[in-house]
């Protein structure tokens, strides 16, 4: 009777055991499954690219109507209206402009221009921003047919798709015996081709907001 008893709890004893051994390592199982497996970096989502991702990027379109303030003259040989097209990467914009230097054409057209044209944006508070533009350009058969231009705006962003601006500048023209400099003042109107509810959409009128 005695050795029964003794074997009936070596038994007990040796079932308690082997239960406590499954638990644990159920527990060491289900542990080592919940957690994440490390893995190499995302390059998408990691803090140094993310900031650059959520910057909106698009096309669009400005036309100028400047007139130059130190130039003899009418009207007609101050004004000189151009057209930009390009593209902007969140505060920075390249354009490729296109347009005269004045509008009297007489004798040879030597007003017409092409000017590939950088902005980048130094300053923004809201719906109002602040611009500087470092252009080259060259004059169709003009003796000073070289130029560069630097300029600087003063922007307001009526909508998300719509811009207007101040602008005030300079160009500088440089020939073969000659150059010579004059200064403007205009005003430009610029469309972003955003698509409605579009990302980039979502992402201007967020830079915009978050300003005020």
């Amino acid at each position: 009777m005695k050795t029964t008893l003794t074997l009936l709890l070596f038994f007990v004893v040796l079932n308690a055991i082997a239960q406590n051994q499954a638990t644990v390592s159920m527990g060491k199982a289900f542990i080592a499954h919940s957690q994440p497996k490390h893995v190499g970096k995302d390059t998408t989502i990691e803090s140094d690219t993310s900031k650059e991702n959520k910057e909106p990027r698009y096309y669009y379109i400005t036309g100028a109507t400047n007139v130059f303030v130190n130039t003899k003259g009418g009207f007609g040989k101050r004004f000189s209206p151009s057209v930009e097209f390009g593209r902007t990467f969140g505060i920075f914009d390249i354009g490729l402009a296109t347009g005269r230097m004045n509008s009297v054409a007489s004798g040879g057209d030597t007003t017409r221009f092409l000017e590939f044209r950088p902005t980048i944006n130094i300053f923004s508070k809201g719906r109002f921003a602040e611009g500087l533009c470092l252009g080259a350009g060259y004059v169709f058969n003009a003796k000073q047919a070289l130029m560069t231009e630097i300029c600087n705006s003063i922007n307001f962003n009526i909508s998300e798709n719509v811009a207007l601006a101040v602008v005030q500048g300079y160009y500088f023209f440089d020939g073969t015996n000659s150059s010579r400099n004059t200064q403007y003042m205009g005003f430009t109107f610029t469309y972003n081709f955003l698509k409605p509810h579009s990302v980039n959409k979502q992402r201007k009128k967020a830079a915009i907001i978050n300003d005020n």
